[in-house]
């Protein structure tokens, strides 16, 4: 019994630990960039020892990378909650583009994800983590309506990684000021273009 709350207790203060350092960093990030963020300043925001940090993350690296895959998980959760399995295919793709822009609200978040995640983790790797979160819930929900018929036959994984570039770019101008009603209109007029009874001009 006294093993079982020991562990209990460890798996407290590891957990505990691990979210006051992406608490801290994720705040040093969007305050002062990457770069701009000294491993000091993020030790001493978490109230943790530095020994603390590299138990836990090998680098400032790495540590900006459990900020982002947090984020994006936070991101996909949103979509997920937005979709639940009883909503038809068409209706869940534009219901989840409307939760990615809601969650994408979030103060920082496009900031994070869309401007310094790029910048330090490089195409590859950050791709490999949208693969897990909302790039998978899009591919998921294309593959849905494809194979409901609702959706013309395409590719799911490129289709998927085309409308991705899309609704970030929609993201980013929403971050410039555009109205989030008129960037969700021309995703989903897209989305439309899409469909398998949409006009053959369209199509083609």
């Amino acid at each position: 019994m006294q093993e079982t709350v020991t562990r209990r207790s460890n798996q407290q203060r590891r957990e505990q630990t691990i979210e006051a350092l992406l608490s801290a960093a994720r705040a040093l990030f969007l305050a002062k960039g990457f770069a701009g963020t000294a491993t000091p300043e993020i030790v001493g925001a978490a109230g943790v020892t530095r020994g603390a940090l590299y138990h836990h993350f090998e680098d400032k690296k790495a540590l900006f990378r459990a900020v982002i895959d947090a984020e994006m998980a936070a991101v996909a959760l949103e979509i997920e909650r937005a979709t639940p399995p009883a909503l038809p295919p068409f209706e869940a793709l534009i219901a989840g583009g409307r939760a990615f822009f809601a969650a994408m609200a979030q103060p920082g978040r496009i900031s994070l994800l869309l401007i310094e995640a790029p910048a330090v983790l490089g195409f590859e790797e950050l791709a490999t983590l949208d693969r897990r979160h909302g790039g998978r819930t899009l591919a998921e929900g294309l593959d849905a309506a494809i194979k409901a018929g609702v959706l013309r036959e395409l590719p799911v994984q490129p289709l998927a990684l085309m409308l991705s570039a899309l609704y970030d770019r929609g993201a980013l101008a929403l971050a410039a000021g555009q109205k989030v009603e008129e960037i969700q209109s021309v995703i989903e007029a897209v989305l439309g273009g899409l469909k398998r009874d949409a006009p053959a001009h369209i199509q083609n």
